[in-house]
């Protein structure tokens, strides 16, 4: 909850001005959102004390989207607030801002289309499926899953300079959000609990500190390609011992960054492609994930697709850096698209440490039930893990995940 007092004075601020603008003109105004349950059932106990015994899990959350765009269709804005209720951790019951920005769009110079977005947003880069390397903007909201696929609202002024030689993208971001985690009574937590709201920085600005991005992303024929650079406080911090011994404190280091994402599409075939290079405590390192997905279309003289995918990941860190569980392993996956008129889909897929043989199962489907009701089944499971390695901590936490969203 630490820093929702200034994310929500902001919308506040943001919003009315958008308000504003409607009233003075035809402009329009778009109204939606779901309110969805989620049941989780575990297959052991929790591994370490303190835990919630309970082998299963309820919460309810829900996401409420305005959006407005102008008359003359030049200026945008946005107010998605997001909530949810866990029945055994306090810390997963929390409130987020999602979204809460303005924009204008429809400013040009010199054949440049210029656009400027000031508030609260979410940014996504990167182009594979097993993991998101140069994905940085914006903070994980870990207490929702552990894919890291949620993300907070990280406030931001952002310039996106739009040219026939392609689209560059200034951020600048002036408060930082910390990342969130399980609670004592939470699953997939480490042996001692995260205090994450007692961090701490190198910097001596904190949250305050102003991180800074410069992307540029282009196409040339079959291949799209991103590249950037970033400066400020690490979306991932360092777990250390707090004082107190009972308690693990983040500590966010000030890094440089610079990344790399490129698709190539080639009939059937996408190849992919994310790298960073990343340098900060007194250390470099990089990573990179790579592979591809091809696709089998119309399989058997139906409507389905079924796609075929691998990816390599590759991390040189050293155990003083933020832990990583992507530093030498491979995944195999399938994605079966039914392209039906319920949007059926499925997901299967294992990673695979070359090392230690660390496995991680997961499988994710979904289908839509009449116009507003969308149902999604999660599995997930862990396989020798060892004691001295990362997934250890969730090695008792396998799931089975139900979650029905009624949207509006």
């Amino acid at each position: 909850m630490k820093g929702l007092f200034c994310q929500l004075l902001l919308g506040f601020v943001v919003l009315p001005v958008s308000c504003g603008m409607a009233i003075a003109s035809d402009s329009e105004w778009e109204l939606s959102g779901n309110t969805a349950l989620q049941l989780r059932g575990f297959s052991q106990d929790a591994l370490w004390p303190g835990q919630n015994t309970s082998d299963a899990e309820v919460s309810v959350s829900g996401e409420w989207e305005a959006r407005w765009r102008s008359e003359e269709g030049d200026q945008r804005g946005s107010f998605i607030p997001f909530a949810r209720w866990d029945e055994n951790d306090d810390e997963r019951t929390h409130i987020d801002l999602r979204e809460a920005y303005w924009a204008n769009e429809g400013l040009f110079y010199k054949g440049t289309k210029i656009e400027l977005l000031v508030g609260i947003n979410k940014v996504f880069w990167g182009v594979t499926e097993s993991a998101h390397l140069v994905d940085i903007i914006n903070q994980t909201d870990l207490v929702e899953d552990i894919d890291q696929e949620d993300k907070l609202g990280q406030p931001m002024v952002n310039l996106a300079l739009q040219h026939d030689w392609g689209l560059v993208n200034v951020y600048l971001l002036p408060y930082f959000r910390e990342r969130t985690f399980p609670g004592r009574d939470g699953r997939f937590r480490s042996p001692l609990p995260v205090d994450w709201d007692d961090a701490e920085y190198e910097s001596g600005a904190e949250e305050k500190h102003m991180d800074f991005a410069l992307r540029y992303s282009h196409y040339f024929g079959d291949v799209d390609i991103g590249a950037y650079y970033f400066r400020g406080t690490s979306r991932e911090p360092r777990l250390e011992l707090a004082s107190n011994g009972r308690e693990l404190t983040p500590f966010y280091d000030q890094i440089d960054q610079v990344g790399l994402d490129v698709q190539y599409t080639r009939d059937a075939w996408l190849w992919k492609l994310e790298a960073l290079l990343r340098d900060g405590y007194d250390e470099s390192f990089m990573a990179t994930v790579a592979g591809f997905e091809y696709t089998f279309y119309q399989v058997y003289e139906s409507n389905a697709d079924i796609g075929m995918l691998m990816e390599y990941q590759y991390d040189d860190r050293s155990s003083q850096e933020p832990i990583t569980t992507a530093d030498n392993d491979v995944f195999l996956g399938a994605r079966w698209s039914m392209n039906d008129t319920q949007d059926t889909a499925l997901l299967a897929g294992v990673v695979v440490d070359k090392d230690t043989s660390e496995t991680f199962f997961n499988i994710e489907a979904e289908r839509r039930i009449g116009d507003n009701v969308v149902v999604e089944l999660r599995v997930r499971a862990i396989t020798n893990a060892e004691s001295d390695e990362p997934l250890y901590s969730f090695n008792q936490d396998d799931y089975i995940q139900l979650q029905i969203s009624r949207f509006f």
